[in-house]
């Protein structure tokens, strides 16, 4: 769901009850990405903030056609499920995953990391920023709502992020301990109020 939709949701907020939303999230991108990096942006429709850092040198990737037709140009789009990527071994030099997982459900994100870290080359890396999910407190709240100002170098993006709340819950711990799983080796590792960063490499043979 695009930035004006969710704002317009968000006014009505009185008046949907079924909504839980967090305190407004400051995360800040800092540039990771050399010039020549290859990356793929999982999730990267809407508003596209890799997109918008890396341009050309993005492949964003999105389940859903309307998704990727408001993200800004810029990045090769295409459609594609994170389960199953239609692209070969070790294609990219790095991948991210911007406010993605918390759309992933619990039950699958394995075998999306599993996917990333079969597209990475050896040494690439996997950036992943989101935020931590707590069980539901209550059947009346269906939807877990965070509201996302994104820092880059050289611009702001103001967003909102909201997600069927059952079957999301998420800590970077519990990141963590799936992307390791999946053969990859932890580089860094921030929280930032309810937000995290996750640096991940793919180990190099």
């Amino acid at each position: 769901m695009n930035a004006l939709t969710w704002r317009l949701v968000l006014g009505m907020s009185r008046l949907a009850r079924g909504l839980h939303v967090i305190g407004p999230q400051l995360v800040r991108v800092d540039d990771p990405f050399s010039n020549t990096d290859h990356i793929l942006d999982l999730g990267g429709g809407g508003e596209g903030v890799i997109g918008q850092l890396r341009g050309e040198q993005v492949t964003a990737v999105d389940i859903r056609q309307e998704e990727l037709d408001e993200a800004p140009d810029g990045p090769a789009k295409v459609v594609a499920d994170a389960r199953e990527l239609p692209f070969a071994d070790g294609s990219f030099d790095a991948a991210t995953a911007f406010f993605f997982l918390m759309y992933v459900p619990n039950r699958d994100r394995s075998t999306v990391l599993q996917e990333a870290h079969r597209i990475l080359r050896p040494g690439g890396r996997l950036h992943i920023w989101d935020v931590a999910i707590p069980a539901p407190e209550t059947h009346s709240r269906r939807t877990f709502v965070v509201p996302v100002r994104a820092v880059l170098p050289d611009r702001a993006v103001r967003t909102l992020y909201g997600v069927r709340w059952e079957g999301r819950s998420m800590s970077s711990e519990s990141v963590l301990h799936i992307a390791e799983e999946a053969g990859f080796a932890a580089v860094a590792h921030e929280m930032s109020d309810a937000c995290f960063h996750i640096e991940l490499t793919r180990p190099a043979a």
